[in-house]
């Protein structure tokens, strides 16, 4: 609990974490900030980590000239397209059996999740996995147990990649210093979380109701 408390507030106060990190280091912001998302994105034991309001927030402080808007487009891009491809790259090496029903972070039932939408979605999977936590970091560790050659993998990962970092960068950018923004950042970031955890609540409503419609119908018969 108290590990989650504090996960909670680092995101819920991730400008004021930014704002340290920008007076303590500079320059080399930019290389913690791709750490960070190579991370995210590159390790499949790292889901946790922040994805969709760290660029946001990172986007924000562009606007007020604490960063270049570029640098850290391109320097973010890189992190998100080079994390996938190793992610896809351990996942080939290694297959499913890392993940168990035992484990707290390796755990079947995510794995699964990312299956169906595989079977959903097809490639576009890669593209749309961007938008979803838990999912975004599965996705492509699937993509290399077999799901997909590594070609067409890279297309969909430049493409996610870029629509990705580049919606939330300079939707920050653009909107992160508005008065009524700035004001309420707080309750912005909340949002951005909440509306990047819909997608897998939803999934997970429609398989719940799924499997009780078939048993239901099963019972019946």
């Amino acid at each position: 609990m108290n590990a989650f408390s504090s996960l909670l507030e680092y995101f819920l106060h991730i400008d004021e974490k930014l704002t340290a990190l920008i007076a303590a280091y500079g320059g080399w912001t930019y290389g913690i900030l791709f750490l960070v998302l190579f991370c995210e994105t590159g390790l499949v034991i790292t889901p946790f980590l922040p994805g969709d309001s760290l660029l946001f927030a990172a986007g924000a402080f562009a606007a007020q000239g604490s960063l270049n808007i570029l640098v850290l487009f391109v320097l973010l891009l890189a992190a998100a397209i080079l994390g996938d491809s190793m992610n896809y790259w351990v996942g080939h090496r290694l297959g499913e059996r890392i993940f168990t029903d035992r484990s707290r972070v390796l755990k079947k039932s995510y794995l699964e999740r990312t299956h169906r939408f595989y079977e959903k979605y097809g490639g576009t999977t890669i593209i749309l996995a961007r938008f979803v936590p838990i999912v975004r970091t599965i996705a492509p560790f699937v993509a290399g147990v077999g799901v997909m050659t590594y070609p067409k993998f890279l297309l969909y990962n430049v493409a996610g990649g870029a629509l990705w970092v580049a919606l939330f960068t300079f939707g920050g950018f653009f909107f992160g210093n508005l008065p009524f923004v700035k004001a309420n950042f707080e309750w912005v970031i909340v949002i951005i979380v909440l509306v990047s955890l819909l997608p897998p609540f939803i999934e997970y409503w429609r398989h719940r109701h799924h499997q009780q419609s078939f048993s239901r119908n099963n019972g019946n018969q």
